[in-house]
């Protein structure tokens, strides 16, 4: 069972990355996450895409999005979160950076395709695709490590 300390720094860890790598006086990880992060989110021009995104300009996000940049954020970001996971549960489970692989996975995939993607004619654009995309990663990593526990290496959930 995941302490209300363990809790906070994942938590924390969703917020940016590298916040829960500092609580975890892990000082030099959480301050190049934070510095990746930072960069990562200059360069990209993400915080204009988000704003725009969120006013429905899809078609000025998408002209405004470095896409060569944007592609790092969900590695470095899903990376941050399984890590401090990983360190609020002991490293005890195995196969658990499965749902967030596959998560950082269809994220970038939904990145990839959102300047072009419609469904009915709808754009969804560099911020809502991604986000869309999300659950499906969540979904596929959990069952993916729930075949391989259960069926390959015969092991009961941890």
């Amino acid at each position: 069972m995941i302490t209300k300390d363990e809790l906070e720094k994942i938590l924390w860890s969703i917020a940016l990355p590298g916040f829960a790598q500092i609580l975890n006086k892990k000082f030099f990880k959480g301050l190049l996450l934070i510095g990746l992060e930072i960069l990562i989110n200059v360069q990209s021009n993400f915080n204009n895409v988000i704003i725009l995104s969120f006013h429905g300009e899809i078609e000025r996000a998408i002209g405004q999005t470095n896409y060569q940049w944007l592609m790092f954020y969900p590695c470095l970001y899903f990376f941050a979160i399984w890590d401090a996971y990983s360190d609020a549960i002991g490293k005890k489970a195995s196969l658990v950076f499965l749902p967030f692989v596959f998560s950082a996975y269809l994220v970038t995939v939904g990145l990839i395709y959102s300047p072009t993607f419609k469904v009915n004619g709808m754009l969804f654009g560099p911020i809502w695709l991604p986000m869309l995309t999300l659950p499906i990663g969540i979904l596929i990593g959990i069952f993916l490590r729930y075949i391989l526990l259960k069926f390959i290496y015969r092991v009961e959930e941890t």
